[in-house]
């Protein structure tokens, strides 16, 4: 038998701040996102934190050997420091063997699946058994509070997957399709903070726009109607390109699990992609957008109300920042709960 990279455990951390999307803005606009509350990392937490405690759970629910990690992964765009890697100072926070690979790859919305990838080409590529993923949001940081167009879809979070090697006769993660749009780049970003735009040579400035919402040079800008658009335009594709790979049919897909922009959105892109009445994950209205975190953080929700072993073929799809997007086909029935 060849060896296989699987989901094998999962595990979430949410900051203890909780924020009210209640009095945050125009009610009706609350409502149609369908976020009601989401988690805000403390003034003196990092990415790293999140990370950290993500994977001290995983390694505690799950009992697992700290020493048979040989690689650590983090998503993150917000990392503790410009240099170096936060992977690497997870390594040692979590109290790693050093023999290991550690790195930071910037990604937004597409980062979760795009790190099943990375972490599948490092074990089937033979080096390595074991691969820490970790993702941690924390955009909150980054979103003025007066920003009330932006601030209510954002949440804070981290999430630690355990992908390890099995024995197998087929792939448990499959169909991957990638996908980038780097001439929208500015749909989603941040314009000062770069090696393009050094902070020294350009002082924070504030503008507030014609609906009293304001931001900086320094924080979240983001076209809300691009991104939509393209989520609109690109999602239906991905979905049709992951079947086609895989030889198969929409309903034999056992749940779809895609990136949570807004409950509003993700009906519509159930409706484009024809996916109605077949399991659809939806549902954000205590987490908000945690950006590379949705993913497994739907993973988990789904479940904890299927078992793994009726999850043999799920959907699992990411889009926004870059603009990217991934998307891939993954077997859940490994899956230690």
């Amino acid at each position: 038998m060849k060896k296989f990279a699987c989901i094998k455990a999962l595990a979430t951390y949410l900051p203890d701040p909780i924020e009210l999307n209640s009095g945050l803005g125009d009610e009706r606009f609350i409502s149609k996102l369908g976020i009601r509350s989401r988690h805000i990392a403390a003034d003196d937490q990092s990415a790293g934190d999140l990370a950290f405690e993500s994977a001290r759970i995983l390694f505690e629910r799950h009992d697992i050997d700290r020493q048979s990690i040989d690689f650590i992964l983090l998503c993150t765009q917000h990392p503790d420091y410009q240099m170096p890697t936060t992977a690497c100072q997870l390594q040692s926070r979590l109290g790693l063997r050093q023999s290991i690979g550690a790195l930071d790859y910037n990604l937004g919305c597409s980062g979760y699946v795009y790190g099943l990838a990375l972490a599948k080409g490092l074990i089937e590529g033979g080096l390595a058994s074991n691969v820490l993923l970790l993702t941690s949001s924390i955009y909150n940081k980054y979103i003025n509070i007066d920003d009330r167009a932006i601030r209510p879809l954002f949440g804070d979070g981290a999430t630690a997957s355990l992908i390890s090697a099995v024995d197998g006769e087929r792939p448990m993660l499959d169909a991957f399709v990638f996908g980038t749009d780097g001439d929208r780049f500015d749909s989603i970003y941040i314009p000062v903070g770069g090696s393009r735009n050094m902070p020294r040579d350009n002082p924070e400035t504030f503008e507030r726009d014609e609906h009293g919402n304001v931001h900086s040079n320094y924080e979240v800008h983001m076209d809300g109607m691009a991104v939509t658009y393209f989520t609109y335009r690109t999602v239906p594709r991905m979905v049709d390109e992951i079947l086609s790979k895989a030889q198969l049919e929409r309903d034999d897909i056992d749940h779809y699990i895609f990136h949570q922009a807004n409950r509003f959105v993700m009906e519509r892109v159930q409706k484009k992609c024809r996916l109605d009445g077949r399991p659809f994950y939806n549902d954000i209205e205590e987490l908000g957008n945690t950006v590379s975190g949705t993913v497994p953080f739907g993973l988990v929700h789904v479940l904890s109300r299927r078992p793994a072993h009726e999850l043999k073929r799920v959907m699992l799809c990411g889009f926004g920042v870059g603009l990217s997007w991934c998307g891939c086909l993954a077997d859940l029935s490994a899956i230690d709960r």
